[in-house]
């Protein structure tokens, strides 16, 4: 499905324009312009799945956080804009080919790393309330408590259920288990196919991140299969050669200038994992 069908970034003389009419003088950046039109990158089509490509530096996260503010989508995370931010994306245009749903929104790394903590949190809580329990369990039941009025109605409850149950029995009641705690890259997982819905629009920066190459391969089939299925579209920035070579899908490569459209097998990332296995292919036989 394709909602979002071309989006435009304004030119160089569309910024020069803009900055001939700015009054403010003291700032100390204005990103994010002047950053594409050295790419000569000024128009993107879209395809029901597209990445962008490139290295460290190359602007596609920046690109992704554009589109997303430009076209308001949803966001859990936070992200650190100048104050140039809200007036590049007023320059900024696009067409859709469907209305964008509303559940439609960007999915960053941060996202993704605070889940994985709230996780973690969660557990922690919990384990210091076992300890305590614990010590509970043995004062309730080798105290020398006596029921004296309705006051001590629920010091009797605790003294009586310390001294009916095993120690396990009693902790376990007073307190609900753990959540299974994954691995970081098993909770990454866990969260993108939580929050992925069908039917919407989903921007992806570097979903890559904590994922091991088997689960980076899991998160390719669910992705394709969302895409193809049901209902959704996906731009995705990445330099992950496994998710580089999901079908169908239409690559910017923003490491060349201008920016082109790309095969993954064409890419820096993908022949240098191509050479290190080709050079250390003995050891494989």
């Amino acid at each position: 499905m394709i909602y979002l069908s071309d989006f435009w970034l304004p030119d160089q003389d569309i910024e020069w324009g803009y900055f001939a009419n700015e009054r403010r003088t003291c700032f100390t950046t204005y990103y994010p312009f002047c950053i594409f039109p050295k790419k000569e990158l000024e128009h993107i089509e879209f395809d029901n799945i597209t990445i962008l490509y490139g290295g460290n530096g190359t602007g596609k996260t920046t690109l992704l956080n554009i589109i997303a503010e430009t076209l308001k989508l949803k966001r859990v995370t936070d992200f650190n804009k100048s104050s140039f931010f809200n007036d590049y994306t007023t320059l900024c245009d696009y067409t859709v080919s469907k209305k964008i749903p509303k559940e439609s929104r960007i999915i960053t790394s941060d996202d993704v790393f605070d889940y994985i903590l709230d996780k973690r949190s969660i557990n922690s809580g919990i384990d210091n309330k076992r300890e305590y329990l614990f010590d509970e369990y043995f004062d309730k039941r080798n105290s020398n408590f006596k029921f004296r009025t309705m006051e001590d109605y629920e010091e009797l409850k605790l003294v009586n259920a310390a001294r009916s149950k095993s120690m396990s029995k009693y902790v376990k009641g007073e307190l609900v288990d753990n959540q299974r705690e994954y691995s970081n890259g098993e909770s990454a997982f866990i969260y993108f196919t939580d929050n992925i819905k069908e039917n919407a629009l989903y921007l992806l920066d570097e979903p890559e991140n904590s994922l091991s190459p088997k689960k980076q391969i899991e998160l390719l089939h669910f992705l394709e299969d969302s895409a193809r299925f049901f209902g959704c579209q996906f731009i995705i920035s990445t330099h992950s050669p496994i998710l580089l070579s999901m079908k169908n899908v239409l690559i910017y490569n923003l490491d060349e200038v201008p920016v082109t459209t790309s095969k993954w097998t064409e890419l820096e990332n993908t022949r240098v994992y191509f050479d290190f296995f080709n050079e250390h292919r003995d050891e494989f036989e």
